[in-house]
C-alpha cells in the first residue's frame, strides 16, 4: 500500500514539475516570440491579468506609475494609471489597453509584469496561476528626485528644450525633464492621444512625446569647447595660459570667423591679447578657432570619443529612445574618413560645423571632467523590489572608462569655476557655493534666434550634482542669461537634499 501511495505522490510530483516547466517556458522565455505574435489575444489579455509593478521616484513613496482594478464579468484585470500627471512623462512612457508601450513601460516589461527569467520567479508565478491567486509584478525605484523633477519642468514651462542632471560620481540620474510634456493618462482616453500630439510648446513644432534629453539632437555651440579643451590640454598641445591674440575673429580659408555677439553691444567681442583659460572664461570663439586649426579636427573628434560621442549612450530607456551624439551628415550619424579635408576644424572647435548632440551627452562631459576625468555611466533604474520587498537587483555605479588624465580634469574644473566667477556664466552662481559651468549659445540659420545651453557642476571642489540645461529657439537667448539660472535652482535644489 505504501509503495503505492509512494508511486503515486512520485507520479504528482513529476506532473506538477512538468507542469510548472512547461508553463514557465512559454510565459517567461518564450513570452517575446508570443507577443510578437499580433493577434495573440491570449498573451494580451494575460498580461492585464498581472498587478502591474509600481515605477516609483527615489524617495520610494512618489508613485509615478501604478494599476487601476477592473472587473469585467468576473474577472479582475489591472490597466495602467500615472498619479503624477506627467512627472518625467517621456522617460516613464506609456502602458495602453492595447499594450502600445515606450519609455520604461516598455523596456522594464518583464520586471514590471513578473516574466522575467529569474527561475524562482517564475515558478512562483506559475503556482499563483494554478491556485487562481494574484500575480504581482516587480516595482521599479528610479534615482529621480522628484522634487527637483518638479522644478526643473516648472521652470522649463512651456518652452522647448531639457534638464537633466546626476551625481557625477555615481552616474545617478536625479532629474530627466523634458519639455513640452504631456499627461499620461490621456493616452489610454477617448481623443487623448490626439490631444498629446496637439501640444508643441513655444517652439511650435515638436512634439510633447519626444525625450529631449536623450532623443533631442541639437548643436552644443560653445559647450562643446568643454571638448576641445581637453584635447587641447590632455595632447600637451596648449596649457592654460598659452597665449593668443584675438582682434574679433580668426582666419580660415581666407575668410574671417567671427566671435559671437554680445547682446549689450554692437559687433562681436574683441579681447586682445589672452590666455587660453581666458579665452575659455569668456568663451571667446577665435581662440577656440585657433586651437581647432592647430591640433586638427581629427584630435578633437578622437577626444569627443572619449567622452561617449559616436556611441549611444548606455541607460535602461529603450535604445530606439537615444541617439549618439557626433558629426551628422543627411540626417544620419557621420565619422569622415579624412577628417583634415572634409570638416572645418575652427567651427568643429567651437561647437557648430555639423555637430548634433544630445543634453545627456553633453551632461557626461561636465560629470567627466567633475568626476576627474572618468566617464560615468550614467543609469535611471536603482533598484528593482519584489512584491514583497525582497531586492531583485540593484544598480551599481561604474564607469565608461577615462576620458582625460586627473591633471586635465583639475585644470579645466577651474577653468569652468571661472566662467561662473566672472565669465559668461555668472548667473549660476551660488552663495557659499563654488560653481563651476560652460555657456553656449548656437546658431540656428534664423538671425538673432540661438540654442542656449549651460553646463555645470557643484560644489567643484567636491562635486555631487551635474546639470545640463537646453532650450531651443530663443530670441536673443545667450546661454548664461537664459540656461544658467535654471540649473542654478536645480542645483540648489539637489544640494539641499
Amino acid at each position: 500500500m505504501n509503495k503505492q501511495l509512494n508511486r503515486l505522490a512520485l507520479f504528482a510530483v513529476l506532473m506538477l514539475t512538468t507542469l510548472i516547466v512547461a508553463t514557465t517556458y512559454w510565459q517567461s522565455w518564450a513570452a517575446g516570440s508570443l507577443a510578437a505574435k499580433q493577434d495573440n489575444a491570449i498573451e494580451l489579455v494575460s498580461q492585464f491579468e498581472v498587478a502591474r509593478g509600481l515605477i516609483l521616484a527615489a524617495n520610494g513613496s512618489t508613485v509615478l506609475a501604478a494599476d487601476r482594478k477592473v472587473k469585467r464579468n468576473g474577472q479582475t484585470f489591472y490597466f495602467r494609471r500615472y498619479p503624477s500627471k506627467g512627472l518625467a512623462a517621456q522617460t516613464i512612457g506609456y502602458s495602453t489597453s492595447a499594450l502600445s508601450q515606450t519609455g520604461l513601460e516598455l523596456s522594464l516589461n518583464d520586471y514590471l509584469t513578473g516574466a522575467t527569467s529569474n527561475l524562482s520567479n517564475a515558478i512562483q508565478r506559475t503556482l499563483n496561476q494554478i491556485g487562481g491567486g494574484t500575480v504581482y509584478g516587480d516595482n521599479v525605484v528610479l534615482t529621480i528626485n522628484a522634487q527637483a523633477q518638479a522644478l526643473a519642468q516648472k521652470l522649463l514651462g512651456d518652452q522647448c528644450g531639457a534638464v537633466v542632471a546626476m551625481n557625477p560620481r555615481t552616474g545617478a540620474i536625479d532629474v530627466m525633464a523634458s519639455s513640452p510634456t504631456y499627461d499620461s493618462n490621456l493616452i489610454d482616453k477617448l481623443g487623448g492621444y490626439a490631444k498629446v500630439l496637439k501640444t508643441k510648446g513655444a517652439c511650435g513644432d515638436s512634439s510633447a512625446l519626444l525625450n529631449r534629453a536623450t532623443d533631442g539632437l541639437y548643436a552644443p555651440g560653445s559647450t562643446f569647447k568643454m571638448v576641445t579643451a581637453s584635447a587641447a590640454l590632455d595632447s600637451g598641445a596648449f596649457t592654460p595660459t598659452s597665449g593668443f591674440n584675438d582682434p574679433g575673429y580668426c582666419v580660415e580659408y581666407g575668410k574671417h570667423v567671427s566671435n559671437a555677439g554680445n547682446p549689450d553691444q554692437n559687433g562681436p567681442e574683441t579681447y586682445g591679447h589672452v590666455t587660453l583659460a581666458e579665452g575659455f572664461q569668456h568663451s571667446i570663439n577665435s581662440v577656440f578657432c585657433n586651437v581647432g586649426k592647430q591640433i586638427g579636427p581629427k584630435v578633437i573628434l578622437d577626444y569627443a570619443k572619449r567622452f561617449g560621442f559616436y556611441s549611444t549612450p548606455p541607460l535602461e530607456t529603450p535604445a530606439n529612445q537615444r541617439l549618439p551624439s557626433g558629426l551628422y551628415k543627411n540626417n544620419k550619424l557621420w565619422f569622415p574618413k579624412d577628417p583634415a579635408t572634409e570638416v572645418d576644424p575652427g567651427r568643429l572647435a567651437f561647437g557648430q560645423e555639423r555637430l548634433q548632440v544630445t543634453p545627456l551627452q553633453m551632461l557626461m562631459v561636465g560629470a567627466t571632467i567633475a568626476n576627474g576625468g572618468v566617464v560615468p555611466r550614467p543609469y535611471i533604474v536603482d533598484k528593482i523590489l519584489g512584491h514583497d520587498g525582497s531586492v531583485v537587483s540593484r544598480t551599481r555605479a561604474s564607469s565608461l572608462g577615462r576620458a582625460i588624465k586627473p591633471e586635465t580634469a583639475a585644470e579645466l574644473n577651474q577653468m569652468m569655476v571661472s566662467v561662473v566667477q566672472a565669465g559668461t556664466g555668472t548667473a549660476a552662481q551660488i552663495p557659499g557655493i563654488q560653481v563651476a559651468g560652460k555657456t553656449g549659445t548656437a546658431e540656428t540659420g534664423v538671425n538673432k534666434i540661438y540654442t542656449a545651453w549651460f553646463v555645470s557642476f557643484a560644489p567643484a571642489d567636491n562635486p555631487q550634482v551635474a546639470v545640463a540645461v537646453v532650450l531651443e529657439k530663443q530670441l536673443n537667448g545667450f546661454g548664461g542669461a537664459v540656461s544658467a539660472p535654471i540649473a542654478k535652482q536645480i542645483m540648489q535644489k539637489l544640494l539641499s537634499h
